[in-house]
């Protein structure tokens, strides 16, 4: 810490210049995701079709047992109706089972190309509504796919109580399964992406940063330890760290830092602690860095003028 107070570092004569006012995702991340987004929708929409197959054909399917060829009255109903039992088929139980993996994995599927589109390009957590939605869309997907076909299986009439039980078993483990698949428990967020942008800006001078290919980090520089995997390494900015799969900044910023040789401000700790709370989906306040004596900050950044009331 004593070393990299002493040494001074220059401003970066691309810093002003790549400083943008806020984060935002490169056009081929904004395209993948696009792409992704319409896979997803295309699953869905066979996942939701293959419900409505199951309860407006194949739930109606039935077999009349016992005698037949005669009507009788249904005194219920005053209604004539052939004369004997109906009864759900079997090869209908079993193709129901077999729409409901379908159903799971058509669903489940699609969530999880969605969730990859929502890291390429997220929302803003100040959007409240769209970012709940956006985020969760894959479990609500999966409640619409299931819900109304399970329900339609217990009050099926013609099902043995035993068909019963095994298709709403089935049915609600996998309703279960592919709601759970859908939540996005810590979904990325503009705010985020943002904040680690700063960062990154206010400690090197300008937007760059390194990462290898697995894991979902990127880093100071090229030289930290995390990233001599024998892999190639790859240099960018924030945003194309993102497309790459990288999802935050390191926490490590001491430490990699140091191994930079790069100035280490005293309020790393507070930073590192603003960054965490940040990637955990809170609000936090990123610090501006302060620097040792003698240190010349890698960027001059000045605070904004108060809003007017």
């Amino acid at each position: 810490m004593a070393e990299s107070k002493k040494k001074a570092v220059q401003p970066d004569a691309r810093a002003s210049a790549e400083a943008p006012a806020g984060w935002v995702p490169t056009a081929e991340a904004k395209q993948k995701a696009t792409t992704f987004r319409w896979i997803a929708v295309a699953l869905w929409v066979l996942a939701i079709a293959g419900e409505a197959v199951g309860i407006f054909w194949l739930l109606r399917q039935r077999v009349v047992t016992g005698k037949t060829g005669e009507l009788v009255r249904n005194t219920d109903t005053g209604l004539l109706e052939p004369q004997g039992t109906t009864t759900f088929p079997q090869w209908a139980f079993i193709s129901l089972l077999v729409l409901l993996v379908v159903i799971a994995a058509l669903s489940i599927t699609g969530s999880i190309l969605w969730k990859k589109a929502n890291r390429l390009d997220p929302a803003r957590r100040s959007d409240t509504v769209r970012f709940f939605v956006q985020n969760q869309l894959g479990a609500i997907i999966a409640i619409i796919a299931f819900v109304p076909l399970i329900v339609m299986v217990f009050l099926n009439k013609d099902m043995s109580k035993g068909q019963k039980t095994t298709a709403g078993i089935v049915g609600i483990v996998l309703a279960l399964l592919a709601t759970y698949m859908g939540i996005d428990l810590k979904p990325a967020s503009v705010e985020q992406y943002t904040a680690d942008q700063s960062a990154v800006i206010q400690l090197l001078g300008h937007d760059e940063v390194s990462w290898v290919a697995g894991g979902s980090v990127y880093h100071v520089c090229d030289q930290v330890s995390d990233i001599q995997t024998g892999s190639a390494i790859e240099t960018g900015t924030t945003a194309k760290a993102v497309e790459a799969g990288k999802t935050r900044l390191t926490l490590k910023l001491k430490s990699e830092l140091e191994k930079c040789g790069l100035p280490v401000p005293e309020n790393v700790a507070e930073i590192t602690d603003a960054l965490r709370q940040t990637q955990d989906g809170q609000t936090a306040t990123l610090p501006a860095p302060v620097w040792g004596e003698g240190v010349t900050p890698p960027i001059d950044i000045k605070d904004a003028a108060p809003a007017a009331n």
